[in-house]
């Protein structure tokens, strides 16, 4: 049988097919998302739009979209994307031509992210739906500012947010080291949060 894992920065070995939570840990999750770029790296700026700031934004919308929700769910929704630090990020339709066995993995990765870090494996529907919707006009924003979507465009593919929603956004790129260390430390904050 071929390999099924990755080593870590961490020194942990990851089975990718049946993921365990004792093998997940923050820095590599941060590290990884902080060097992969959204849109396949098709972004304006100098340095690549990653899935960790990507991350960042989403759970600073999903906050707006549900501001009573208590930090387990935004920690939820910073973790959204976590298992890219292993698969990758890859545009919706690569995801949609590759089939299930992608949301498989992606499942079974996510679910043990979730476990880790003290969430359920699955989270409730209507989390779920919030963290999708503040995805989604996170990629709205994305798409008009770095990715060189006209508006009109952007709005047909994604839908026009609420502006108070989005009001004050706007898309960072930053150094990987700055956006891993600024996804280290609201992991951090938000954990205090749950144990506080």
């Amino acid at each position: 049988m071929k390999r099924a894992w990755q080593r870590m920065l961490s020194g942990r070995r990851l089975d990718l097919l049946d993921p365990s939570p004792f093998d997940i840990e923050i820095e590599d999750i941060a590290h990884g998302l902080a060097f992969v770029a959204r849109w396949n790296g098709q972004t304006l700026g100098d340095y690549a739009y990653s899935v960790a700031e990507h991350s960042l934004l989403v759970e600073e919308i999903f906050g707006r979209i549900s501001p009573a929700a208590p930090p387990r769910w935004r920690l939820a929704a910073l973790l959204h994307d976590a298992p890219e630090y292993v698969l990758g990020d890859m545009i919706s339709p690569v995801k949609a031509a590759i089939g299930t066995g992608y949301g498989e993995l992606d499942a079974r990765l996510c679910a043990a992210v979730h476990i880790r870090f003290g969430l359920p494996a699955a989270i409730p529907a209507s989390i779920k739906k919030a963290i999708k919707r503040a995805d989604t006009v996170s990629a709205r924003l994305e798409a008009e500012q770095i990715a060189g979507f006209s508006c009109q465009e952007a709005d047909k593919i994604f839908g026009r947010p609420d502006a108070g929603l989005v009001e004050g956004l706007a898309i960072r790129l930053r150094p990987p080291a700055e956006v891993r260390a600024a996804y280290l430390a609201r992991h951090r904050e938000l954990l205090s949060q749950l144990s506080g």
